[in-house]
């Protein structure tokens, strides 16, 4: 399952995200998009864990939470529409 993680701080790095999800685990890959004109993180990111349980703990305890003053939105992410 991969995580997706909104709102998030446009000052978070890869290193940042990876430190509060390996709280609950071993995180498996980090994924910050950019907008491909501006060049800036664009407000989200992905992450994958090795374990399911894991990953639910962290969704259920980071969903809502306020992390570099914003409040973090998480949950499973859903498969890309074309």
């Amino acid at each position: 399952m991969t995580i997706y993680i909104g709102n998030l701080s446009y000052q978070a790095t890869e290193d940042d995200v990876r430190e509060v999800f390996t709280e609950y685990g071993t995180v498996k890959r980090v994924v910050l998009p950019m907008d491909r004109e501006t060049g800036r993180m664009r407000g989200f990111a992905f992450v994958d864990m090795t374990e399911d349980n894991a990953e639910e703990t962290a969704i259920a305890d980071l969903d809502g939470a306020e992390w570099m003053g914003r409040q973090l939105k998480v949950n499973k992410a859903k498969p890309r529409e074309r």
